[in-house]
């Protein structure tokens, strides 16, 4: 249970601003940046945030479940547990987001794959570092 409330908690929150970079740097915003220009993008991500968490929620327990059939695989250990949630998050949201848009390219392709991949990954890593139990030593 740790770990659904832990995706759901990191996932639409790092989900969101990453989304909400990557459409300005899209959109060619920051080109010119000042300090303003910055403080509007933090007021514009607190303002969108209970979106985030509306649109994310369930894409980020969907990712949790995969993880959570990943841990129960006792051959896979935590690094690469982590490492295949992070590609399966990078590929769920290039595919979804990367192709969308007038400017199509290796660029949003890349930009919108961190949308999924970051937060999967590190939604994995605190799991991993503070919800799993300690694995029971079998001797055969």
């Amino acid at each position: 249970m740790k770990r659904y409330l832990i995706f759901g908690a990191i996932g639409p929150f790092v989900g969101g601003f990453l989304m909400l970079l990557a459409t300005t740097v899209a959109s060619g915003y920051w080109t010119d940046t000042s300090w303003t220009e910055i403080g509007k993008f933090l007021g514009a991500f607190v303002k969108t945030l209970q979106y985030s968490y509306l649109f994310g929620i369930v894409p980020a327990l969907m990712v949790g479940a995969i993880d959570d059939i990943l841990y129960h695989v006792k051959r896979i250990a935590p690094a690469v547990r982590i490492l295949i949630v992070a590609a399966i998050g990078f590929a769920a949201a290039s595919l979804l987001y990367g192709s969308r848009g007038p400017d199509t390219g290796a660029l949003q392709f890349v930009l919108y794959g961190l949308v999924g991949m970051v937060p999967a990954m590190l939604s994995s890593w605190v799991v991993h570092r503070y919800a799993d139990e300690p694995q029971a030593a079998h001797s055969t």
